[in-house]
């Protein structure tokens, strides 16, 4: 099978639609292949503890190719950085740049020394397409391999995630799964469907995990129904269902069981990512040296390694910029052959799962706040009944809330965002209305057109910020996505 059955690019823009079978059809193929076991040359029975690290790559695209927002260009922000050197932070660009492929030598370097590298890479649908854009052809040239060469391919897990950044507490449901959608298909068409067949973690964007509960249930649904087998969840945005609290053994696979008003129950596997999401943690290598520390648990009346799970940006601020590499290549030599191998999760569940352990046998963790609902409101009740309950929280208590807890856990996803939630939940329902519900093929060059512009709106960054310049962009996106909607359909 070739690795180029799919155009990455389709009329300047990404290949984000059209082939959705084909992706689908290659993740069912694949899905109960074994993709680790022993072939990564780690011994696990011999193994006391692991841990796994992943990067976060991401740039929004943005109106800012030309001084007229109204007729700029949509380009990377890396773009933007690069011809703007002289102003705030960004001189990092080049650096960023760099970031964005070093993985792609660092890896084969280690294999190279006869060593055991791994790495967790999620990078967003706009990065990649503004890469793209840009002519860095460098950073594909250097990932691929990770992607596709047998022979180094088990020493980077690709992650999926939502194509245009959007976090999943406040983003329209039906279109969260465009997103995933989206992230496959585009992933697909760079590095081929087999590639994409590996793909079996989602990371969220800002590890934002709804906790409403029908927000939630369609969230899990739709990881589930995109061939997805595990998702990273964020240690204090999820809770034992029996009595509220924070997980016990959060170094251990868990069960995300995610029931709606109706009564449905959807679950996945979650890997819990500890608390704090500070670079350093990352660039410095911390869950190893954590990991070091702990013994062999008890899974299911099976003896197995404990996992430390962190995530964290892969280019931003200075230790992740500049300590990173040397510390990743210090702990990479240390722990290959040791009995606390960095592995990737996948590998990882891989060997759990060799053992006879089941998923069902994993704990079960529910979204944060949930104990609370379903006190008092049993799963069948409806989505009316499930409103007036919240609404009865939020009123006893002001620290209770709905939106779904990100890793800002200071900012609310939706709260004070007005300016901009309007808009973009105005795409939102016309892409609906005009899209979706007269069922438009998902092939028409309009229909990638008008998928793309919804889901370059969406991206978090513009609700972030919050202000000044990027509410403007945001604002712009909407604008255009809005009369590609109401000319073209």
């Amino acid at each position: 099978m070739s690795h180029h059955e799919l155009p990455e690019i389709i009329d300047g823009l990404p290949n984000i639609s059209g082939s959705e079978d084909l992706v689908q059809a290659s993740i069912e193929k694949h899905a109960d292949d074994t993709l680790y076991l022993g072939k990564s040359g780690i011994d696990f029975d011999q193994v006391e503890s692991a841990c796994a690290i992943a990067l976060h790559m991401h740039q929004p695209l943005i109106p800012a190719g030309g001084d007229d927002l109204q007729s700029a260009e949509i380009i990377s922000n890396l773009q933007y950085m690069m011809e703007h050197q002289d102003i705030g932070d960004n001189h990092n660009a080049p650096v960023f740049h760099w970031c964005y492929k070093r993985m792609g030598e660092f890896i084969p370097q280690l294999f190279g020394e006869g060593k055991q590298p791994r790495a967790g890479l999620d990078y967003s649908g706009t990065l990649f397409y503004g890469l793209r854009k840009m002519g860095l052809h460098d950073v594909f040239d250097a990932l691929k391999p990770l992607a596709i060469d047998p022979h180094i391919q088990h020493g980077a897990e690709w992650l999926g995630t939502a194509w245009g950044h959007a976090v999943a507490p406040s983003t329209p449901v039906q279109d969260f799964k465009l997103h995933v959608r989206a992230w496959q298909h585009h992933f697909a068409a760079i590095f081929g469907l087999e590639a994409v067949a590996r793909v079996r973690g989602f990371s969220p964007p800002e590890m934002a995990l709804p906790n409403q509960p029908d927000v939630a249930y369609e969230f899990v649904k739709t990881l589930k129904d995109c061939g997805f087998q595990w998702v990273l969840v964020q240690e204090h945005t999820v809770e034992r269902p029996e009595n509220g609290w924070g997980p016990e053994h959060k170094h251990l696979p868990h069960r995300l069981v995610c029931r709606n008003s109706k009564g449905e129950t959807a679950e996945i596997i979650a890997i819990i990512k500890t608390q704090g999401s500070d670079t350093k943690l990352v660039a410095q290598m911390q869950p190893y040296y954590e990991a070091k520390g702990l013994n062999r648990q008890t899974l299911a009346g099976h003896s197995v390694p404990p996992l430390v799970t962190q995530i964290a940006d892969g280019e931003n601020g200075g230790v992740m910029m500049n300590e990173f590499p040397p510390k990743y290549m210090e702990v990479i030599r240390e722990a290959s052959g040791s009995r606390t191998p960095v592995v990737n999760v996948s590998e990882y569940l891989e060997y759990i799962f060799s053992l006879g352990i089941q998923e069902k046998d994993l704990p079960a963790l529910q979204p944060k706040n949930q104990k609370l609902l379903w006190d008092r409101f049993q799963p069948g009740d409806g989505p009316e009944k499930l409103e007036k309950v919240i609404e009865q929280l939020r009123q006893e208590n002001h620290e209770f809330h709905m939106e779904g807890g990100s890793w800002t856990d200071d900012i609310s996803w939706v709260k004070g965002y007005d300016d901009l939630l309007q808009p973009m939940d105005e795409v939102s329902a016309l892409f609906y209305e005009k899209v979706i519900k007269p069922g438009v093929p998902t092939s028409d060059p309009r229909y990638r057109k008008a998928l793309f512009h919804l889901m370059v709106c969406e991206t978090s960054c513009f609700r972030y910020w919050g202000q000044g310049i990027w509410v403007d962009y945001g604002r712009e996106l909407c604008r255009r996505a809005r009369e590609i909607l109401e000319k073209e359909f």
